[in-house]
């Protein structure tokens, strides 16, 4: 069991994932465990059910799962050393990029879709803490795009016009955004939606309301990107 935590660190690491983060990534995926329960599969006191073991390698992008919890490799990966997996991995990725190779789109009929929503709204004026344990499940249409993964409230009118006080916010989950896109950050223990400004004078938390000003970012703290605006 400890073996097994250990291993599950590691993963979790490797993606650059916190507990909090993989925890809200679970969600993604139908899983709703607190970032305590992860803590204890990682500490060897319990263990994740099947369900919850599936969704915790969709969420660590874990493709191999023989290779990486049992040290043997299966499937297209059998019999590769660790130049042979890369170069299967890479092919994958240009096969992907292509768009020759992706599943056709099928009509289907409009499915009713279940996120989770955060009540503990995110502060669009001065930060408040995202609690990834505090969240409802709601049933959205074909309002919300298909890529949200969850949504916030926005607490404040740092983010007006665009967004407004008490308003949801639909989120993709990612872990990098480029300049200039609003997401959702967690900086020095607070989480802001904020537009991310980057240049010569280094990374900022940009306002839409010019009555704010920006909030710089220090290089000793750590800046992490939950997820993407996507409405």
């Amino acid at each position: 069991m400890a073996d097994f935590g250990e291993k599950l660190t590691a993963l979790r690491r490797r993606a650059g994932l916190s507990q909090k983060e993989l925890a809200l990534r679970l969600a993604v995926y139908g899983v709703h465990v607190t970032n305590q329960a992860i803590s204890k599969w990682e500490k060897g006191q319990t263990q994740p059910n099947a369900d919850q073991f599936i969704a915790l390698c969709r969420a660590m992008e874990v493709d191999n799962i023989t290779d990486e919890f049992l040290g043997r490799r299966s499937g297209v990966f059998r019999n590769l050393n660790d130049e042979g997996v890369r170069k299967v991995r890479e092919y994958a990725d240009l096969l992907r990029a292509s768009g020759y190779y992706m599943p056709a789109e099928e009509p289907v009929a409009f499915a009713k879709r279940t996120l989770p929503l955060y009540s503990l709204a995110v502060s669009a004026g001065t930060g408040q803490f995202l609690d990834s344990e505090d969240f409802e499940s709601v049933i959205v249409g074909a309002d919300v795009p298909d890529t949200a993964d969850y949504g916030v409230r926005v607490a404040g009118d740092s983010m007006e016009p665009r967004y407004h006080n008490g308003q949801i916010v639909w989120v993709q989950y990612r872990r990098t955004l480029r300049s200039g896109e609003i997401g959702i950050f967690l900086y020095d223990g607070n989480a802001y939606l904020k537009c991310l400004a980057e240049d010569e004078r280094g990374v900022r938390l940009r306002s839409l309301n010019p009555d704010y000003d920006d909030i710089v970012v220090a290089e000793a703290h750590e800046l992490r990107v939950l997820g993407r605006a996507v409405v």
